[in-house]
């Protein structure tokens, strides 16, 4: 075990180097502890490299292995880039003795997949930093592992399906099922590589608002979810939420928010018990654009729709038409009237009791516009795609190593389809031209210098 005597001889000259530096007064504390950051790091690529071979090792002379497996090839070199740096290990090629399968048992050993260039670690660093910054600045804080450009970054995020709305556990609120729920939906206009642009749907569902502090609040248990142009997916994923996270037969309404959009209407289909509002920010919109050239008509006008004036709002339109001299501030002012009359049960549904307001655009800027459209960029639609649902994973508390964790296993347990009991191969198929076998019992009841190390780690 000499790699243990190397680890401390690192270790060692590390710390000497930054005590006589700090002695002398010749390092800052940070430029020290990044120094050891990058000490520490070769140390413990080495361990991994060393633990590699030492499992490559153990099953090569193992008499399970002898049994069913031939030696293929010797010191096959494979290198995978991980959050410690690049790491390069040796390892042995077998083939079955009874279906000329071929498998790198060692890898199976320890998860590692055939053709896998990036480990999980690192992949959901990638994620983490991508999802919140360009892909340049991704490659330039994990530069230390071995990843060197954009594209490989890229190819990490879109190189597996786009996260569901559901990966992120979801919450058992039965018992405390409110009587009112909230629904709030708004979209992001996203420019794509082709010149043309799309947009990338938000919808979240939470119980209401808590203070924070003056004119500040907080949204209770709020989740979200996100899709691009599949309304009937992105409601059910909100209708199926609804139905296991709450009692529905407690909830009397449901408010669902929104700028007026077809879309966010049609989700009134879909979801029981639910009223259409339209949020406050959109009319103040609409009423502005409509007397911008004529600020004394604004107040009156604001007051008919708040008071459900319906008859006095659109005899008012009439008048600030008949007033207004051009031709395309006329189409504007029509514009609003008819965005009113359309909006007009969803506006008066603004003073409906327990409804608390919408503020659906600082959460589509929040969750999605801060990555996709608040700089200058053209995205492809699947790369949309994936890093919208990778924002609202982000933001629904998603760990984006426990996911892709779930789907390497997924994977493997899938690729292990040769079963083993007692030791005796009962059944084995081909798939992607090899066998991934589990080989842990190998390894069981071995008495070899390595398992005599262990034991002595475990007494410590």
């Amino acid at each position: 075990m000499n790699i243990i005597q190397q680890v401390m001889e690192i270790i060692t000259k590390s710390y000497g180097e930054n005590l006589e530096k700090a002695l002398r007064g010749s390092i800052h504390f940070s430029d020290m502890t990044i120094k050891l950051e990058e000490d520490f790091r070769r140390a413990a690529a080495m361990v991994v490299k060393e633990v590699l071979e030492n499992v490559n090792d153990e099953i090569k002379e193992s008499k399970g292995r002898k049994k069913e497996w031939y030696v293929e090839r010797n010191n096959d070199e494979k290198t995978i880039s991980t959050v410690l740096g690049p790491i390069t290990y040796k390892r042995t090629y077998y083939v079955h003795k009874q279906t000329g399968a071929y498998a790198y048992l060692s890898d199976d050993q320890v998860g590692i997949m055939p053709h896998e260039r990036i480990d999980l670690g690192l992949k959901s660093t990638i994620l983490e930093h991508a999802s919140s910054m360009s892909y340049q600045r991704t490659v330039d804080l994990i530069a230390h592992s071995g990843i060197t450009s954009k594209t490989s970054v890229m190819n990490v995020v879109k190189e597996s399906e786009p996260i569901p709305n559901d990966a992120t556990e979801l919450p058992n609120r039965k018992e405390e099922t409110p009587s009112i729920l909230y629904i709030e939906a708004d979209e992001d206009h996203v420019a794509l590589q082709s010149g043309k642009s799309t947009i990338s749907k938000i919808v979240y569902v939470h119980e209401g608002r808590k203070p924070l502090s003056k004119g500040r609040y907080q949204l209770m248990n709020k989740r979200y979810f996100t899709a691009l142009g599949d309304n009937e997916g992105l409601w059910l994923d909100v209708a199926n939420y609804l139905d296991q996270v709450y009692d529905m037969d407690k909830v009397q309404v449901v408010y669902l928010s929104g700028d007026g959009a077809s879309w966010i209407k049609e989700g009134t289909k879909w979801i029981v018990k639910s009223k259409y509002v339209l949020d406050r920010f959109h009319l103040s919109k609409y009423i502005k654009l409509a007397t911008a050239h004529m600020d004394y008509a604004r107040e009156p006008l604001t007051k008919y729709i708040r008071k459900g004036m319906k008859k006095a709002v659109f005899d008012l339109f009439k008048v600030i038409i008949k007033n207004t001299e051009s031709e395309s501030k006329k189409k504007s002012i029509r514009d609003a009237m008819t965005y009113i009359r359309n909006n007009w049960d969803g506006i008066q549904r603004q003073k409906a009791k327990g409804y608390v307001g919408c503020s659906a655009e600082g959460h589509v800027s929040h969750v999605l516009s801060d990555r996709l459209s608040s700089r200058p960029m053209g995205w492809s639609k699947k790369g949309l795609l994936h890093m919208s649902s990778m924002r609202v994973f982000q933001h629904n508390g998603g760990n984006f190593y426990e996911q892709l964790l779930r789907g390497h296993n997924a994977t493997m347990t899938e690729a292990r389809i040769t079963k083993l009991d007692n030791r005796v191969l009962n059944k084995a198929k081909q798939v992607s031209g090899g066998v991934v076998p589990n080989v842990s019992f190998y390894l069981q009841g071995k008495k070899t210098g390595t398992s005599v190390v262990l034991k002595s780690f475990r007494g410590l």
